[in-house]
């Protein structure tokens, strides 16, 4: 009950909702207490056991229902002598029905509390969840899947609002009621309320060993539920290569797997679902048997009036809806408390890249990035290793070397998207780890191969996250990366919605809204990572132009870059299998004769080295 107690503890603070909640049921549940309590008199005036009015009188206020009936006889007759026993019927149906309309007033006013705490809960583990998963550092998401992520965002929390959250009322609210009712009953005659505790536990037992077995697949089910969300969002996004390849009937196979396995796992957690709400009710009216040859011996016996124990026995069928109520909620709560574990597994993953306490904040790059004997590994795999670069400020610096020698990750370590395993950056003389996140990374900007825009117009994608902007800044960022032009014939200019990662636009026109994004950010600092790697000649060639502009005056690192821009670099640095091989201009390099050399050679005719 550990993630139980943790998912309501997103309601603080708790006396905010605890003591008007305790308030509005309890008075609700004796209101309709006192509605039962009522019938008594109305079963003595229709069955005609009322005894001589000069029997009754108003006794001395003491704790028991002995002195509840006395009160209520006493009234009753009191009517009845003055009114006669039809004016009196009238009298108390009109207090029961008044009784019944508070009882459902403030049953009502605590219902509505449940509803904000509900609110609250939901609000604030979407609102936590959301935040942590945009703290966290971009390896955790190498090992995780989106569609599992999405799953815990989406489907996860749903479980928890309808068998958490949906059964806060049952959980705080009918133990409640069924401790009042059990205390009534035990005043009214303890020894047949003894009886009825005997066989309860034996209820709760065998709800219990179903819970169990429920929770069990509910974890099963929300890793298949998961599968379904990622091979659904794969399908999505790859429908292209999919039809390409005539691909339909095996991710079709491959979806039907794991769609038919949910099925399954689905109708067996409902079944034992609903097994507990007939067990239960079997449990109850085995109960009631019980108390009926008990009791109905007892009243044969003259120990228990008729009214007394006709209200024992709608006393007790009060207490059993409650009861079978939380019986259901235990076999609920288990689904949600398997949903619960997979969101706090992503609440609880430590953040490994963090803000060191006072760290530096920087406003500006003065002098130069190094890397002190950096190496990193993913895992138990190397990927860099003894790296030793100076990168001047203003100066161009290209990486260039075979696929998978560590170019871009060597690159995502100076804006800490990693932290390095041994050596240390710095930044002007400052190791990057004592330098604030935010102020570091706004010293930066990246340009990568794919083009990250947003399912929102031209505007707001190139204007993202960069404080005081205006109409006039965002026009002239876009005419410096040649966008200006083509933004002007979409439908809607600047305010033309680019669509779900901007596939409304080409590839070229998408890079240069990433571009154009770059340099109304003006970094002094400049990341592009093969920037026009996957665009055609003639996109290659504007990209590569509003590039040119984006480059000047700033401290640029280049991966994988065409070969002009290559060219053009004041260094140049050959990575393979993690290590820098080769560094010098493009002369020198060529001189050498190297692996720069037989690149250039290989890749001479395609004008590019990848």
């Amino acid at each position: 009950m550990k993630t139980f107690f943790r998912i309501i503890s997103f309601a603080r603070p708790f006396q905010r909702y605890a003591l008007p909640y305790a308030i509005f049921s309890i008075i609700a549940i004796l209101f309709g207490l006192f509605n039962f309590s009522v019938i008594m008199p109305v079963l003595d005036i229709l069955f005609g056991t009322t005894k001589d009015p000069a029997s009754y009188v108003l006794p001395e206020a003491t704790f028991s229902m002995a002195y509840v009936k006395a009160v209520l006889d006493y009234y009753s007759m009191t009517f009845i002598q003055e009114y006669g026993k039809p004016a009196t019927l009238v009298i108390i149906c009109i207090v029961l029905a008044f009784s019944n309309l508070l009882a459902n007033f403030f049953k009502y006013f605590s219902l509505r509390v449940t509803s904000s705490v509900k609110a609250i809960v939901l609000q604030n583990i979407r609102r936590d969840l959301y935040y942590k998963i945009t703290n966290l550092h971009i390896g955790f998401f190498s090992s995780e899947r989106k569609g599992d992520l999405m799953s815990r965002v989406t489907n996860d929390v749903y479980e928890i609002e309808y068998s958490i959250i949906g059964t806060l009322t049952v959980l705080f609210r009918d133990p409640i009621t069924v401790i009042i009712y059990f205390t009534v009953l035990f005043m009214l005659n303890w020894q047949l309320t003894l009886y009825t505790l005997i066989i309860l536990p034996a209820c709760g037992f065998l709800i219990s060993l179903i819970s169990k077995k429920l929770k069990k697949e509910s974890d099963a089910g929300q890793v298949t539920l998961a599968n379904i969300l990622n091979v659904t969002e794969e399908t999505i996004s790859g429908l292209r290569i999919i039809k390409a390849f005539n691909g339909e009937k095996f991710i079709r196979q491959k979806f039907d797997q794991e769609n038919d396995g949910y099925a399954g796992l689905i109708r067996s957690m409902s079944n034992k679902r609903e097994l507990s709400s007939p067990l239960s009710e079997f449990m109850g009216i085995c109960l009631v048997c019980v108390i009926l040859w008990l009791g109905g011996n007892m009243v044969f016996s003259g120990e228990l009036e008729p009214s007394q124990f006709f209200f024992f026995i709608i006393s007790f069928y009060q207490i059993l809806v409650p009861v079978k109520g939380i019986a259901g909620s235990m076999t609920n709560i288990q689904r949600g408390i398997s949903a619960g574990e997979r969101i706090f597994r992503i609440l609880d993953a430590p953040n490994e890249i963090t803000d060191k306490p006072n760290a530096k904040v920087i406003t500006s790059f003065n002098e130069h990035i190094e890397f002190k004997n950096v190496s990193f590994a993913y895992g138990e795999t190397t990927i860099l290793k003894d790296i030793n670069i100076e990168i001047t400020k203003g100066k161009t610096i290209a990486l260039i070397g075979p696929s998978g020698g560590g170019k871009s990750t060597l690159a995502d370590l100076i804006p800490r998207f990693y932290d390095v395993a041994q050596g240390e950056i710095k930044l002007d003389g400052t190791n990057i780890k004592d330098i604030s996140i935010h102020s570091l990374r706004s010293q930066i900007g990246v340009v990568s191969q794919e083009s990250i825009l947003f399912n929102d117009t031209i505007y707001n994608n190139i204007a993202f996250s960069t404080e005081g902007v205006t109409e006039e800044k965002i026009i002239q960022a876009a005419k410096i990366a040649n966008a200006h032009e083509f933004i002007l014939q979409t439908e809607n200019g600047y305010q033309t919605n680019i669509g779900d990662r901007g596939m409304k636009l080409s590839g070229g026109q998408r890079q240069r809204i990433s571009i154009a994004r770059a340099i109304l950010k003006n970094p002094p600092i400049l990341i592009l990572d093969e920037a026009t790697s996957a665009l055609d000649n003639e996109s290659e060639r504007l990209v590569q132009d509003a590039l040119n502009h984006l480059m000047q005056n700033r401290t640029s690192l280049v991966i994988a870059h065409r070969l002009s821009t290559v060219q053009n670099a004041d260094e140049i640095l050959v990575l393979e299998k993690g290590s820098v091989v080769e560094r010098g201009n493009h002369q020198a390099l060529m001189a050498n004769k190297g692996l720069y050399s037989k690149l250039y050679n290989l890749y001479n005719d395609k004008g590019i080295i990848e």
